[in-house]
């Protein structure tokens, strides 16, 4: 892979809207494409269809059915099944599973997991001994179930639905070492008018707020244990006033920018439950050169060599 259309996701978008979450942005947050054949994305490819209905693909071991996708992710040869009806993931999923971190063997939770995206490409990048992906709504669970097997991922990952407010009912005090989370980015029900309840649900805080994930992650949490969250950088006040309320340190901090003039669009955060009080700020994670194409970094995160 040598070409800046090779790489998945990352389509240049003149920035109306961020596609990933449904929300204005000057940013490059931009849904996952493939499928497209003119964005250098990978397309969906299936055989035939079973006796139920659903289409296979040429792989055999992913189940397809009417108006979904298979998109190949460019690593280690996962794919992932993806619904265009429902919510889609983006760039903003892919930065998140590069900069969370987990010691051997642990154990994390996905919160907010849609189609189990980051559970997926934490299977190649971290040693994780289980993942659990928490989802509400029943139609991305069943994409990331079926995900999950056609990787031959089940030892591994396993999709629970669930209310992300619920965690400690469902897994009970100190249970992960770590969590990451892609949450919904609107607050309330802020510019709620699209007629797509998924993507309501993916985008609005309906039945999830930050508080909600900042006291369900400080209970389920191990002592020690780490929070990585990807968010907008207008919310980043109320994000560090949810996470110390519920003593959740912030330790690191990492704007997401267009180009190195822009405006940050979207800010990684991690922070450590009953962790010490010191925070580093690390330099910005820029998208794009000025002179055009996309940084080395973008690209490494990507995989692709140049």
């Amino acid at each position: 892979m040598e070409t800046e259309k090779e790489i998945k996701g990352l389509k240049r978008v003149d920035f109306a809207a961020d596609s990933a979450k449904g929300e204005p942005d000057n940013g490059p947050m931009v849904s996952d494409t493939a499928g497209e054949p003119d964005n250098g994305s990978m397309m969906s490819d299936t055989v035939g269809e079973s006796d139920d209905g659903s289409m296979m693909s040429k792989d055999l071991k992913f189940e397809l059915r009417e108006g979904e996708r298979l998109d190949d992710l460019q690593r280690d040869n996962l794919k992932i099944i993806q619904d265009p009806s429902l919510f889609c993931f983006g760039i903003d999923a892919i930065l998140l599973s590069a900069f969370a971190k987990a010691k051997r063997s642990a154990k994390i939770l996905d919160m907010c997991s849609g189609n189990g995206i980051i559970p997926i490409l934490l299977s190649s990048r971290l040693d994780a001994s289980h993942i659990t992906a928490l989802e509400l709504q029943e139609s991305s669970c069943s994409l990331a179930n079926r995900s999950v097997q056609g990787n031959n991922l089940q030892d591994l990952i396993t999709v629970v639905q669930g209310d992300a407010k619920d965690s400690r009912k469902l897994f009970g005090y100190n249970a992960f070492d770590a969590i990451t989370v892609n949450p919904p980015y609107i607050k309330g029900s802020n510019g709620l008018n699209n007629p797509n309840e998924a993507l309501n649900i993916a985008r609005h805080e309906i039945f999830c707020s930050l508080e909600d994930i900042a006291r369900e992650s400080a209970a389920v949490l191990k002592p020690g244990g780490k929070i990585f969250m990807i968010h907008k950088p207008f919310r980043l006040v109320e994000i560090f006033d949810c996470f110390l309320r519920y003593r959740l340190e912030p330790k690191r901090l990492r704007f997401i920018q267009s180009k190195a003039d822009s405006e940050p669009s979207m800010v990684l955060v991690e922070a450590a439950l009953d962790g010490g009080r010191e925070l580093k700020v690390m330099p910005p994670l820029i998208i794009y050169k000025d002179a055009g194409g996309y940084t080395d970094e973008v690209l490494e995160i990507y995989g692709v060599t140049q």
